[in-house]
């Protein structure tokens, strides 16, 4: 599997930004595919997870109703929607993806996910 995330940026507190992640390699409908980010200084922390086909959706207590997951399965490509972005979201953004029948909740470590994309930095000013 090979993930390739995009869409990151600079945006002004209170602005909004799409990250993509285009999956290629072979079908992911068996998998669960999650963000995460990571901060200057910090260690990678989930941000959210969902089936890559199915419903359902786990997000971290400081992205809830801000943040959502999608996916496009016509494209092979996993989003994250964000919006009311806040300096403290300041950070690389990274897709990964693990095949798994578990809830998108199950797995939320970095060490549960084997296939990763590369990180597209996103930057939030005040």
């Amino acid at each position: 599997v090979q993930l390739q995330a995009s869409g990151g940026g600079w945006v002004q507190a209170g602005g909004s930004l799409r990250l993509s992640c285009a999956a290629s390699g072979r079908t992911l409908s068996s998998h669960n595919v999650a963000w995460f980010r990571q901060a200057p200084g910090k260690e990678r922390e989930f941000v959210a997870a969902r089936r890559w086909k199915g419903g359902g959706a786990s997000y971290s207590d400081f992205v809830k109703g801000r943040f959502t997951i999608g996916v496009d399965i016509v494209k092979d490509t996993a989003y994250l929607q964000m919006n009311n972005l806040t300096p403290e979201d300041t950070a690389v953004y990274y897709c990964a993806a693990r095949q798994t029948m578990y809830s998108p909740s199950y797995y939320t470590k970095s060490s549960d996910f084997p296939f990763w994309g590369q990180g597209t930095l996103v930057t939030v000013s005040s």
